[in-house]
């Protein structure tokens, strides 16, 4: 179990959020922390790969470059 404190203005949007879709706030906070947490792990997968020696990686141009072509 976990307790935590949230700013006023936090805890406000997500008592609305709550009330008006009729989920409790155990569910949207459960909800934000499981999208925050695999976004972090695909982050650092992402930082480990470009850290490896022989790397290749492509700018957005180059990408967009290829697809158009």
């Amino acid at each position: 179990m976990i307790s935590i404190r949230l700013p006023k203005d936090l805890e406000k949007k997500l008592d609305i959020l709550a009330q008006s879709t009729k989920r409790s706030k155990s569910f949207y906070v459960k909800e934000a922390l499981t999208r925050y947490l695999e976004d972090i792990e695909d982050y650092y997968v992402a930082l480990e790969r470009f850290s490896q020696p022989g790397s290749d990686y492509y700018t957005t141009k180059e990408v967009k470059k290829e697809i158009e072509s």
